[in-house]
């Protein structure tokens, strides 16, 4: 940074990010000298698309996707890169399959792309429900903000929901009907992640406000901000701060990501994703691969 000109970081996000508005208005972005402007994005493919181009600068993220476009070719954009993860961020923030039906054979399912790490989860959740992956049609919808108006509107009858996305879809009366945290658990729901250098204060300023939400110290803040950025009444942005401080769902203080996380990850799309030749996944749980942050890095002073 020169003088008092903060650095400016382009940060694509698939939901508004009530984390990254709390740190703002605490004033925390501001004292690392960062001006973090956040670019909505309508699907995974369109966002590491643009973070492989140079248009966004870091990008908050399933790690799944880090997966994807670090070690296999066969993803949406036909390209690997090296893709690394900054900080955890949260555990799936309530991350669950959602329909109005408990009957879903023959259903249509929404998912942002097929080969995504969402997918892969709801395949897990479908199957923990006794469904067959071909019990089911699969259409590519977008991101979750798409995919919560494509259930409202009855464009598909299941999808996968999270980060405030499901508080509408249960005023509407859909419920959730298997979720990450208990059939993938543990599961780590989103990640910041780059492939180029970001100044590591951004790791540490959202950690860090994220302990602060975590130790109850953001509460005002945190309920304005959930409202504004996710159209929550007072009623469900009071459950979305809840789920904040959800150990098994909700943000993830220290900011490190630990390696059982990721084992569950290689697993489902080992699992659910497309063949590969060998098993490049494997490099992902190697301390030495530097996909991960060092011990240590994703923390900050709360």
């Amino acid at each position: 940074m020169l003088g008092d000109v903060p650095e400016t970081i382009q940060l694509g996000t698939f939901t508004p990010s009530v984390l990254l508005r709390v740190a703002r208005r605490a004033g925390r972005l501001a004292e690392a000298g960062l001006d973090v402007v956040e670019s909505p994005v309508p699907s995974s493919p369109a966002q590491f698309a643009a973070l492989l181009d140079g248009s966004l600068d870091a990008v908050l993220t399933s790690p799944d996707n880090v997966l994807a476009y670090r070690y296999s070719p066969v993803n949406p954009l036909g390209r690997t890169a090296d893709v690394r993860i900054l900080a955890a961020v949260d555990r799936g923030m309530g991350l669950a399959l959602y329909s109005r039906d408990a009957d879903l054979a023959g259903a249509t399912f929404g998912v942002d792309v097929p080969g995504s790490g969402f997918a892969f989860a709801m395949y897990a959740l479908a199957e923990s429900l006794g469904l067959a992956r071909d019990d089911y049609r699969v259409v590519a919808l977008g991101s979750t903000p798409k995919r919560l108006a494509a259930l409202l509107a009855g464009e598909c009858a299941a999808t996968m929901l999270n980060a405030g996305n499901e508080l509408h879809a249960e005023e509407a009366g859909f419920r959730a009907l298997a979720r990450a945290s208990v059939v993938c658990g543990p599961y780590l729901g989103t990640v910041l992640a780059t492939v180029r250098p970001v100044p590591t204060a951004l790791a540490g300023v959202l950690t860090g406000t994220a302990a602060a939400i975590v130790a109850g110290r953001l509460d005002p803040e945190v309920l304005e901000e959930a409202g504004a950025a996710l159209d929550l009444s007072p009623s469900l942005a009071a459950r979305y701060l809840v789920r904040l401080k959800d150990p098994a769902e909700g943000l993830v203080p220290d900011g490190m990501v630990d390696r059982a996380s990721i084992r569950v990850l290689v697993g489902l799309r080992r699992r659910y994703g497309p063949e590969l030749n060998g098993d490049p996944l494997a490099a992902a749980l190697d301390p030495g691969d530097g996909v991960l942050p060092p011990i240590g890095a994703g923390r900050s002073g709360a």
